[in-house]
C-alpha cells in the first residue's frame, strides 16, 4: 500500500511515514494509490462481529504490512477499551427509517475519540519501534483536540500543542483541553477563528526548516490514519443494518469534510452507499458547493455547533482530486488560486459526479434548536447535540428534497455527546444534560493554556522554546 499527495510533487510513502508526516511536503493530503475493496461477501461477514474485529479487518489493507496483525489487533482493542459502550458506536433507531449512530461514547464524548484513542497508540508503536520523539501541532474547532490530547497525553515520545480560537468553543469543549495538566500538553488559545488555527498549523508545516527541527506531525483529520479509522465505523453500521442487502444512506454534520469523506472512501473500497448527505450549519460553504459548484469563502460566523464554524474544508482536497481525475498539478493551481481569490468553481460535469453521490443543506440556529426540541419530544426524550441536530435536520430536508429513496436506510452521525452543549440542549428541552461521572468535576478542575497573537513567529517560538524535539535538536 502506497500513498500518494492530492498536490502531485511530493514522494509516494507507506503508511508509517504517512503517519509521522501528516501533511506531505507539497501542501497537499495523502491518499491511498489505490483503495482496498470489499465484496458483497465481504461485507456480510462483518454482520454481528465486534467492533474491534470490524475495525481490524477494515484497516488491515491500508497497513501494507508495516505493523504485523497481532499487533495492530492488540493496538485496536487496547482503544477502544476506552469506550463507555461495549458497542463502541451503537446504532440507537429514531423512527421507522431514521437511526443515529452515537459516536459520542469514548473518553472526550466526541466522534474524534473513534480516530484519536487509535492514532495516539499507533505514534507510540512507531516511534519506539524507531526511536524517534515528534512535535505534533493541531487545530481545533472544539473536539479535535480534547480527543488529541487524551489520546497522546503522558507519551514518552510525542510533544502536542493544540490551537483552538479563543472563546470560540463551548466551556467544556476548552475545560476537557486545558484540564489537562500533563508536562507534554500545551494548549494554545489563538486570537483569532479556527481557519486561523488551521491556516497556523499549515504554515508550520510549510516552514521545512522548523517541520524537521521538530518532527512535527499531525493530528487532524488532514491525517490519514485519522480517516482511516473513521472509515470503519461505516463499514460497521452499514453491515449492522443488512448492507449490502439493503441500501444505506449517511448524513453527517460536517465543517472541515473529514469525516464524510471517510464515508466517501469507504464506499470507494465496496460499500454500497446510496447517498451521503452533508449537513452544514450557517457556516454554509459546503452546502453553497454542491448547490452552486462553486467553493467561496464567507467570514466565520459564531454558532451554536462550534465545531462546525469552518470556512475552509481542507479534507474538500481529497474529493477535489478526484473530481480533477487525480491530476495533481490541476488540484495545486486549484487550490492557489482559492488561496489567492477565496473562491473556485469546478466544470458542470464534475459537479455533475459530485452530485451524484452527495447532496448538501443548510441549517441555520432557530432550526438547530427547533430540531433539538422536536426530537426530544417526538422520541420520548431522546436528546441530541446541536451538531447532531444539523444531522437530523439535514436527514429531513433531505427526505422532502427526494434526495434519499423510501426504502433505504438513513443513518444520522450523532458526533458529540449533548452534556458537551448543555445550554443550548437545556434552552431547547428545559432539562440540563449531565456530564458522564468520570467528568463530574471538570468544572473545578484547574486549567492551563497560553493566549498567543495570530502570529506565526510568535507561536513558532511558544512551540519550540517547549518541544523536546526541538531541545535534543539543539
Amino acid at each position: 500500500m502506497r500513498y500518494i499527495s492530492t498536490r502531485g510533487a511530493a514522494p509516494a510513502l507507506g503508511f508509517e511515514d504517512v503517519l509521522l508526516t501528516g501533511l506531505a511536503r507539497d501542501g497537499g493530503l495523502y491518499v491511498p494509490e489505490t483503495w482496498p475493496q470489499f465484496t458483497a461477501d465481504d461485507i456480510r461477514a462483518l454482520r454481528g462481529l465486534p467492533y474491534t474485529e470490524v475495525a481490524v479487518r477494515v484497516m488491515l489493507p491500508f497497513l501494507g504490512g508495516a505493523i504485523p496483525e497481532s499487533e495492530f489487533r492488540t493496538l485496536v482493542e487496547d482503544a477502544y477499551g476506552t469506550f463507555d459502550h461495549r458497542a463502541v458506536t451503537p446504532l440507537v433507531q429514531l423512527d421507522q427509517r431514521t437511526w443515529v449512530l452515537e459516536l459520542f461514547h469514548g473518553p472526550t464524548l466526541a466522534f474524534k475519540d473513534v480516530a484519536l484513542q487509535l492514532l495516539g497508540r499507533l505514534f507510540d508503536h512507531v516511534l519506539a519501534k524507531r526511536g524517534e520523539r515528534v512535535t505534533i501541532v493541531g487545530a481545533t474547532s472544539g473536539d479535535t483536540g480534547s480527543a488529541a490530547i487524551e489520546a497522546c497525553r503522558d507519551r514518552h515520545n510525542v510533544d502536542i500543542f493544540i490551537l483552538h480560537p479563543k472563546d470560540r468553543t463551548s466551556e467544556v469543549q476548552r475545560r476537557q483541553m486545558t484540564s489537562v495538566l500533563s508536562s507534554n500538553v500545551h494548549n494554545i488559545a489563538l486570537e483569532g477563528t479556527f481557519d486561523d488555527c488551521q491556516d497556523m498549523v499549515k504554515a508550520m508545516f510549510a516552514d521545512t526548516d522548523f517541520r524537521d527541527r521538530l518532527n512535527l506531525s499531525a493530528v487532524n483529520s488532514i491525517n490519514w490514519a485519522r480517516i482511516m479509522a473513521q472509515i470503519v465505523y461505516y463499514f460497521a453500521a452499514a453491515a449492522a443494518l443488512g448492507a449490502p442487502d439493503r441500501k444505506v444512506a449517511f448524513v453527517v454534520p460536517t465543517g472541515n469534510f473529514g469525516n464524510v469523506y471517510a464515508a466517501y472512501a469507504a464506499r470507494s473500497m465496496g460499500l454500497p452507499v446510496e447517498t451521503l448527505v452533508v449537513g452544514s450549519n450557517s457556516n454554509d460553504i459546503l452546502a453553497r458547493f454542491f448547490d452552486s459548484g462553486t467553493m467561496a469563502m464567507l467570514p466565520v460566523t459564531p454558532t451554536l455547533s462550534p465545531s462546525m464554524d469552518i470556512q475552509i474544508s481542507s479534507n474538500f482536497e481529497r474529493l477535489l482530486f478526484d473530481l480533477h481525475g487525480r491530476d495533481g498539478a490541476k488540484v495545486e493551481e486549484t487550490m492557489r488560486r482559492f488561496r489567492a481569490e477565496g473562491r473556485f468553481s469546478v466544470t458542470d460535469a464534475q459537479l455533475a459526479q459530485a452530485l451524484s453521490l452527495f447532496a448538501g443543506f443548510r441549517v441555520d440556529e432557530d432550526a438547530t434548536m427547533a430540531t433539538i426540541a422536536r426530537t426530544w419530544r417526538t422520541t420520548g426524550g431522546y436528546t441530541v447535540d446541536p451538531h447532531t441536530a444539523v444531522g437530523v435536520a439535514s436527514a429531513e430536508q433531505a427526505q422532502v428534497a427526494a434526495k434519499v429513496a423510501d426504502d433505504t436506510a438513513l443513518v444520522v452521525l450523532a458526533t458529540a455527546h449533548p452534556a458537551k452543549f448543555p445550554d443550548a440542549v437545556e434552552k431547547a428541552t428545559g432539562r440540563r444534560p449531565a456530564l458522564p461521572p468520570r467528568l463530574s468535576d471538570l468544572y473545578e478542575r484547574e486549567e492551563k493554556l497560553s493566549v498567543l497573537p495570530n502570529d506565526i513567529a510568535t507561536v513558532q517560538s511558544y512551540v519550540t522554546a517547549r518541544a523536546r524535539a526541538a531541545q535534543e535538536a539543539a
